[in-house]
């Protein structure tokens, strides 16, 4: 068996060790930025990326992320964290700062499909997604194989109407609390509302279409009826509204009356492993801030 190796070059955890990165929504007023800076200046922080956006600077929601160095990090985090209390209570924020180095665990949903699951697994490979793949977990063994190839857990977990329950539960077993994201790349199930509460906002689903698009079964087939011009793929959040929880990412791509079902969908997975791949990208690297049933993401 081949054995897949992970590529280390220069990974952001080993290049910035002592940067941390904040995120921030409060409702939205006068001297937010100046107070946020004026307290990583006084601690001694370099800031080194600063993002900020406002939904309406007359009562709205507004939204930071900064990404700045402080020596020592590991050891002054704590206190940093403790006396932000302070700024973070007179602007009514919620807030998060999140040490760089430590990098993300993910665990990855899986069922029969591979596309999604093989793009995740090439840009980890390929340094390109600084987090750690801590599992992969399918209802069918496929690719047990393929995935044990990377030196990466595998578990086997069938589910079916009876037994969706106790599946779960094994679930919630295998990845426990130390998994900062669930990827479903492709698992073709219902989460149930119970899992979800476990890990909100930290479920990442794709969907095979451009949401709002075609309910129920077979989208390509009712695509290709319809003779759409344009196809296209989303990465979301996963709440209990099934495929309506907040939208991080879309891309589409234009087809014709020549494409036919088959073709429909090979463009369609190419989509779908671009899209969640950047989803899950920007997710990791903390660009991402959930309001509402909407999301507010820092890519630039």
């Amino acid at each position: 068996m081949e054995l897949h190796v992970k590529k280390n070059a220069s990974s952001a955890s080993q290049a910035h060790l002592n940067r941390a990165r904040m995120l921030i929504s409060c409702p939205d007023g006068p001297g937010i930025v100046a107070a946020v800076s004026h307290f990583l200046h006084q601690h001694g922080a370099n800031i080194v990326q600063s993002d900020q956006y406002t939904m309406d600077p007359e009562g709205g929601m507004f939204f930071m992320r900064v990404e700045f160095d402080l020596a020592d990090l590991e050891q002054r985090l704590p206190a940093l964290e403790e006396q932000f209390e302070a700024v973070g209570s007179k602007f009514n924020m919620q807030w998060q700062i999140f040490n760089v180095s430590r990098k993300k665990r993910l665990a990855i949903f899986v069922s029969k499909e591979d596309h999604c699951l093989v793009e995740l697994l090439w840009q980890w490979q390929a340094g390109d997604l600084d987090a750690e793949i801590g599992m992969v977990v399918s209802n069918h063994p496929d690719m047990k194989e393929y995935v044990e190839s990377f030196g990466i857990p595998y578990h086997h977990i069938p589910v079916t109407a009876d037994t969706k329950k106790e599946a779960e539960q094994r679930q919630l077993d295998v990845v426990g609390s130390d998994i900062d994201v669930i990827i479903l790349a492709r698992y073709m199930q219902i989460i149930s509302p119970t899992f979800i509460e476990h890990y909100r906002n930290r479920i990442i689903n794709i969907h095979h279409s451009f949401l709002p698009a075609f309910v129920g079964g077979k989208p390509y087939a009712q695509a290709y009826e319809r003779g759409v011009k344009i196809i296209g793929a989303t990465a979301h959040y996963v709440t209990e509204v099934l495929d309506g929880g907040p939208i991080i990412e879309q891309d589409v791509q234009r087809v014709s009356h020549r494409d036919d079902v088959s073709e429909l969908k090979r463009i369609g997975r190419t989509i779908e492993r671009v899209v969640l791949a950047r989803a899950v990208k920007w997710h990791i690297e903390d660009r991402i801030l959930v309001h509402e049933n909407k999301t507010v993401v820092f890519n630039g």
